[in-house]
């Protein structure tokens, strides 16, 4: 009889052995010490512990679609969204936020014409093209404007019998600049009320309301006061929760959506929806601890890491860094995010990942974030990567940095001890030498000299100790009154 007990029920087992995680899955662990806050290539948002709880407490079996009190069938996706959007009188929940324009296009729109500016005909970094998704969802494109200007007056013209609906886009990976025009959401819904053509819009940021340190991304409670009629958006993003595509906007219309055939295929997941509800009940995720983190106490984190680096014999420093809140999902390894953005460099170096993208015009678009980060030897960035736990840094002008904006606080000591196996994959008796010399420096970037000096102004953290020589109690820098522990980090050098 108790091999027929669920594996959840056994309390006395304990929690899940942590083996048992790593032979389950082909994914690993990774420290993001990038410095992006939604990486792409790293599965966006973290999730908060709540988050984990409530996916954790939903693996099991739920009440997911039954009404406990009266014993009959309940609709799934009974989240908090309403509630935490007030400004919504209907709110659906998808997989993603491409399902929830393929959605609000297939049950709004049909077979009819969807109105769009030229300049909001975004494409991915990797390959997802919107006017390919509209088409695929059985819209007929109806394109307004030019790249770099769209009016009120292009959109007037071109709403008429066959228009299904017009479609707004914020354009995340991307900015057109100089020359241009675009009208207000305020005065484009207003037209679509005076014509009864509904107005949808993408505001993909996954702000749900304004947040005053990214004042320039728009958030689903203005645009729906502004007049959007459906409003769609990511959870994954600055949300802070698990990958879904969020609808909120008028009762009608989502009802509309709801009920189309195309709503079954693309519902969420009960893991989603509880991870989704436990992220909107207890919104102090990861992503938004990361946004409001304090330069400061990044700067005093980076300079104990340092500290103690240079203890056990390898050659670290404590710079200034520029975190990045979206790099979009081009990012690769070692690198932030797309090389033609000058300091987030793909690989090897800035240079090769002018080579590589900048031809293309490939450009990630987001809010940079003052950091600090530990630079060491850029050859230490594979061993890095390839680690127990792997980390991700960055690697910048021959430096590799790892951006402490993106590391929780409290596991410090893990990514120190990292840093400490993978110098002695990396063959080397000791990084004894400071960080390479950059080549081709600009003014203003941060990046240590063989001296253990800063170019640009940006001093670095104390000097590499001679052999067996002592650090300076000076250099030891407590965290929160968290000190990193000896055995985290050993007092040896690395072979």
């Amino acid at each position: 009889m108790d091999d027929a007990v669920p594996l959840a029920y056994r309390a006395e087992d304990g929690p899940v052995p942590a083996t048992l995680a790593r032979t389950a899955t082909g994914l690993r662990p990774v420290i993001n010490a990038t410095g992006v806050i939604l990486h792409g290539a790293l599965g966006r948002a973290p999730l908060s512990a709540a988050a984990r709880a409530a996916v954790d407490l939903a693996a099991g079996t739920t009440d997911l679609e039954l009404d406990l009190r009266t014993g009959r069938r309940d609709p799934r996706g009974r989240t908090a969204l309403a509630a935490a959007v007030p400004a919504a009188a209907g709110v659906h929940v998808v997989n993603n936020n491409a399902a929830g324009l393929a959605l609000a296009v297939a049950a709004l729109a049909g077979r009819r014409e969807v109105v769009i500016s030229r300049g909001e005909l975004i494409e991915t970094t990797d390959g997802f093209r919107l006017p390919e998704l509209l088409v695929a969802a059985g819209a007929r494109m109806r394109e307004v404007g030019t790249t770099n200007r769209t009016t009120l007056g292009d959109y007037a013209d071109a709403i008429g019998p066959d228009t299904g609906l017009v479609l707004r886009v914020h354009t995340t990976s991307y900015q057109v600049v100089g020359f241009t025009d675009s009208p207000a959401i305020s005065d484009l819904a207003a037209l679509c009320t005076d014509f009864d053509v509904p107005l949808v819009g993408d505001c993909g940021s996954g702000l749900l309301h304004p947040e005053p340190l990214l004042d320039a991304e728009p958030d689903v409670t203005s645009w729906l006061g502004w007049g959007v009629g459906v409003v769609t958006t990511s959870g994954d993003k600055l949300l802070g929760g698990p990958q879904c595509g969020l609808l909120l906007g008028r009762a009608d219309l989502i009802d509309r959506m709801r009920r189309h055939p195309m709503s079954r295929a693309l519902r969420a997941g009960k893991l989603t929806l509880a991870a989704l509800e436990a992220t909107l009940r207890h919104p102090d995720s990861p992503v938004r601890q990361a946004l409001r983190a304090r330069p400061e106490r990044l700067a005093a984190r980076a300079e104990t890491l340092a500290a103690w680096l240079r203890h056990a014999g390898i050659a670290a420093s404590a710079v200034a860094s520029r975190a990045l809140v979206d790099g979009g999902t081009g990012a690769t390894a070692d690198g932030g995010a797309c090389g033609c953005r000058r300091g987030w460099a793909t690989g090897a170096d800035q240079t090769v990942g002018r080579a590589a993208f900048g031809a293309r015009g490939c450009g990630c678009v987001g809010t940079e974030l003052p950091s600090a980060a530990v630079a060491l030897d850029a050859m230490i960035a594979a061993p890095l990567r390839r680690g127990e736990p792997s980390v991700l840094g960055r690697v910048e002008q021959g430096c590799c940095l790892l951006d402490l904006r993106t590391v929780p606080a409290e596991i410090d000591p893990v990514l120190a001890a990292a840093v400490l196996a993978a110098a002695a994959e990396a063959s080397v008796s000791t990084l004894t030498d400071a960080p390479t010399e950059p080549h081709g420096t600009a003014a203003g970037d941060t990046v240590i000299t063989a001296g253990g000096s800063a170019v640009g102004g940006v001093p670095a953290v104390g000097r590499v100790p001679a052999a067996g020589g002592a650090i300076a109690a000076a250099d030891m820098v407590t965290v929160e009154s968290m000190t990193i522990p000896p055995t985290a980090v050993p007092n040896r050098r690395a072979p």
